[in-house]
C-alpha cells in the first residue's frame, strides 16, 4: 500500500493535519494511532478549556478530540486506530502492525505527531518500594475518565504546573482527598488563580522545596518520605495515592528510528520553522517537538506543517524531491540553527527555515506556527530581557516572564534581520545592569 502523506498520532496535532491537507488538495492520507480511538489525550481530559485558539470556542476534552476525529474522517482522511508502527523498512515505508496483521505502507511524506508522556516514577530514581497505587497523570486520568474507577483515600499529587491541578482535580473527582501538591522548585509553576482556587475551594496547599525522597508500601502503598529542601527535615506522609505530574518527555522512539536528528533541549526532533526534521520527507509536529504545550497549539502546529507537506508535494510532482530536500526552483534547503544559553532550556522551532528567491530577490525567512518560536526556563526570574544575537550583532529585544514549565513566546518579527550567511541564531536573558 502506498499513500502520498502517513501521519504517525492521532492526537489533534496529527487529526488537525489530516483535516488541513486534504482540504487543500485531494491527496491520500493515511492516519495511525495505537490507541483504540483517535483523539488523543483530550479523550480522557474532561476538564473545559478545548478549543481557544483554534476553535474560537470552549469544549471540554472529550467533545475536543471528537471534533478533531469528526473532521479527518469528514475531510476524506482514513484513519486506523489500534494500529501501531513497530519499524521502519527503507526510506520512508512503515511497518504498521494491528489486530488485522502486518501491513507495509510507502509514503512520500511522513508527518510524527506522537505526542509526549511524563516521566514515570523509575525514570525520576525516585527509591523505595514498587507498591500499586502510584502513576501518572495520564494514567489516572484514564483510569478516572475511561473506566470510572474510584481512588478512595489520600493522595499526593507531585509537581506544581498545569497538568498537576488538573490532576488534583481527577483526584478530588475521583473521590480523593488531596493533602498537597508536591514541589522541588521555590513555588508553584501554574497560574496563580490555580493555587489560590486549590487552596481555597479544595483546600489543597503547594508544599515547595520539598522532595520525594522514599516510597514505602509492599503491595499497596502506604507513605512516601519527603524532605524539606530548605532545612533538610525528613517527613513521612501516609498516603494511598502518588501521582507524579509534568516532567514531560516526547514520544520521540519512532524519530530516532528513522535517524532523525534530536535535539538535546527539547529532546524531541529538531525541526525548521516548516516543522521538517533533518530527514528530507519527516515532519514533525504538536507535543514530540515542545512538550508540553496546550491541545490547541498541537492542532494549529498540524495546520502548519499540513500546509508546508502540501508544498513538498507540489514540488515532488515538478520532478524533485517529494520532501522538499529540493524545493520548487531546485535549490538545496537553506537553513540556520537556532541556539539558547542558560537558564533558558529550549526553544522551537530550533532551525530556521529560508526560501530561495523568486528572482533575483533575496531569500526569505519561513515564520514558525503561530509567527512563534516556543521557549522554556529552568529559572524563575519576573522581569529578564531576551535578546537574539547572531554574528556578534543583537538583532532583537524583548521583555519575558520566566517561569519553569510555563511557555515562553517569542515573536518571529526579527527574522527579517536574519542572516543566512551570519551563522547560528542564539537567544540569550541579558544580564541586569548592576
Amino acid at each position: 500500500m502506498n499513500v502520498d502523506v502517513l501521519i504517525v498520532g492521532a492526537g489533534p496535532a496529527g487529526l488537525a493535519a489530516a483535516a488541513e491537507l486534504r482540504r487543500q488538495e485531494r491527496r491520500r492520507v493515511l492516519v495511525v494511532d495505537r490507541e483504540r480511538q483517535p483523539g488523543g489525550v483530550p479523550r480522557h481530559s474532561a476538564h473545559t478549556g478545548y478549543g481557544l485558539r483554534d476553535l474560537h470556542r470552549v469544549m471540554n476534552g472529550p467533545a475536543y478530540a471528537r471534533h478533531y476525529a469528526h473532521a479527518a474522517v469528514a475531510a476524506g482522511a482514513e484513519v486506523r486506530a489500534g494500529t501501531t508502527v513497530t519499524g521502519w523498512d527503507t526510506g520512508r515505508r512503515a511497518i504498521l502492525t494491528s489486530a488485522a496483521g502486518i501491513e507495509a505502507v510507502g509514503a512520500r511524506t511522513v508527518l510524527l505527531a506522537t505526542g509526549c508522556r511524563e516521566r514515570p516514577r523509575p525514570a525520576r530514581l525516585v527509591p523505595g518500594d514498587r507498591p500499586r497505587g502510584v502513576m501518572t497523570t495520564g494514567e489516572l486520568q484514564q483510569r478516572v475518565y475511561l473506566h470510572g474507577e474510584r481512588l478512595p483515600g489520600r493522595a499526593l499529587v507531585v509537581g506544581a504546573e498545569h497538568v498537576s491541578f488538573s490532576a488534583m482535580v481527577t483526584l478530588e473527582h475521583a473521590g480523593a482527598d488531596v493533602l498537597a501538591l508536591v514541589t522541588e522548585l521555590p513555588r508553584q509553576q501554574s497560574y496563580a488563580a490555580f493555587a489560590l482556587a486549590a487552596a481555597v475551594r479544595w483546600r489543597v496547599p503547594v508544599w515547595a522545596s520539598t522532595a520525594v525522597r522514599q516510597v514505602q508500601g509492599r503491595e499497596r502503598l502506604a507513605a512516601v518520605e519527603l524532605a524539606d529542601l530548605r532545612t533538610g527535615a525528613v517527613r513521612r506522609v501516609e498516603c494511598d495515592t502518588l501521582v507524579f505530574t509534568g516532567d514531560w518527555i516526547p514520544d520521540h522512539e519512532l524519530a530516532r528510528a528513522l535517524g532523525v536528528a534530536i535535539d538535546p533541549g527539547t529532546r524531541g526532533p529538531a525541526v525548521d520553522t516548516c516543522l521538517e526534521t533533518s530527514v528530507p520527507g519527516v515532519f514533525a509536529a504538536g507535543n514530540l517537538v515542545h512538550a508540553a504545550e496546550t491541545s490547541d497549539v498541537a492542532a494549529l502546529d498540524g495546520v502548519h506543517a499540513a500546509r508546508h507537506i502540501a508544498v513538498a508535494l507540489a514540488a515532488g510532482q515538478n520532478g524533485r524531491d517529494a520532501g522538499g530536500a529540493f524545493p520548487a526552483g531546485g535549490l538545496p534547503v537553506q537553513r540556520v540553527p537556532v541556539t539558547v544559553a542558560p537558564p533558558l532550556a529550549w526553544i522551537s522551532p530550533n532551525v530556521i527555515r529560508f526560501l530561495p528567491p523568486a528572482a533575483a530577490g533575496p531569500v526569505t525567512a519561513v515564520p514558525p506556527p503561530r509567527g512563534r518560536f516556543l521557549l522554556r526556563s529552568v529559572v524563575f526570574r519576573r522581569r529578564a530581557s531576551l535578546e537574539v544575537c547572531q554574528g556578534g550583532r543583537v538583532i532583537a529585544r524583548t521583555r519575558a516572564r520566566l517561569i519553569p514549565g510555563r511557555p515562553i513566546v517569542l515573536g518571529s518579527a526579527w527574522l527579517d534581520r536574519a542572516d543566512l550567511g551570519a551563522g547560528p541564531v542564539s537567544v540569550r536573558v541579558a544580564e541586569a545592569p548592576r
